[in-house]
C-alpha cells in the first residue's frame, strides 16, 4: 500500500512531466516558426502563458512532437532525461543550429500551493518570451532545411526508453551518431535559465559559423 508522501511524490512527477510536456510542445512550435522551417502559413496563432504563440496546424508534424513527448514523459517522470534538443539540419542533414532545453526535474519536492505553480508557469512564460526574440540575434538559415529531435538520457536511463519502445513499437527510437547531432565550428549562446522548488532549466541555442559550407 502506497504512503501517503510516496503519492504526494508521485502527484508531483505527474504534474511537473505535463507541464513540461505541455511547455516543449509550445517551445517546438515556436522555434520552428520563427527560424522558418516550414512556411508560415501553416501556423496559427495562440497564447500560452499570456504569450501569443504560433503553433503548427500540418498533421504530420504535430504527430511527430506529440509522439516525441509521450514518448518521453515517462521518462520525464522518472528525472531520467538530461536534456532534449531540437537540432535544425540543412538539405545535406548536416546539423547548422541546436536548441537545447536542459532538464532537471525537483521530483523530491511537493506541490504546497497554487502560487508556486503560477511561479513555475511565469518561469515558463519567459522562456517563450526570450524564443520570440532570438531571431534576432542569428543569422538566416539556408532553405530546404528540417528537423529532428534528439533527446539525450542519463547512462544508466537509456534501457527505459528501449523498454518504452517495446510498447509503442509504432514511434521507434534510435540511437544517433555525434556527427547526426552535434555541430562543428559553432558558437554558443545562451537564452535563459531558471530555478525554482519545482524544476531546473537552461536553454541555448548553438549555431554553426558558416551555414553555407558543405562537408
Amino acid at each position: 500500500m502506497a504512503t501517503s508522501s510516496n503519492q504526494q511524490k508521485l502527484d508531483t512527477s505527474e504534474i511537473i512531466s505535463d507541464i513540461l510536456c505541455e511547455f516543449l510542445e509550445v517551445a517546438i512550435h515556436t522555434i520552428l516558426y520563427i527560424r522558418d522551417i516550414y512556411p508560415a502559413v501553416i501556423f496559427d496563432k495562440r497564447k500560452k502563458y499570456n504569450v501569443p504563440v504560433q503553433m503548427s496546424c500540418h498533421p504530420q508534424v504535430n504527430e511527430y512532437i506529440l509522439s516525441v513527448l509521450q514518448s518521453i514523459k515517462p521518462l520525464l517522470k522518472s528525472d531520467s532525461i538530461r536534456s532534449l534538443a531540437l537540432v535544425i539540419v540543412d538539405k545535406m542533414k548536416h546539423p547548422i543550429e541546436r536548441f537545447v532545453f536542459e532538464l532537471q526535474p525537483l521530483l523530491t519536492t511537493s506541490f504546497k500551493d497554487d502560487a508556486l505553480l503560477t511561479h513555475l508557469e511565469s518561469g515558463l512564460r519567459a522562456f517563450l518570451l526570450k524564443l520570440n526574440v532570438c531571431d534576432a540575434v542569428l543569422t538566416a538559415n539556408p532553405s530546404d532545411c528540417s528537423f529532428t529531435i534528439v533527446v539525450y538520457t542519463k547512462q544508466s536511463d537509456a534501457r527505459k526508453l528501449e523498454c518504452h519502445e517495446s510498447i509503442n513499437q509504432e514511434f521507434p527510437w534510435i540511437t544517433v551518431d555525434d556527427s547526426e547531432a552535434q555541430i562543428e565550428s559553432g558558437c554558443i549562446l545562451p537564452l535563459k535559465s531558471y530555478t525554482s522548488d519545482y524544476l531546473k532549466m537552461q536553454l541555448y541555442v548553438e549555431e554553426r559559423t558558416n551555414k553555407d559550407h558543405q562537408s
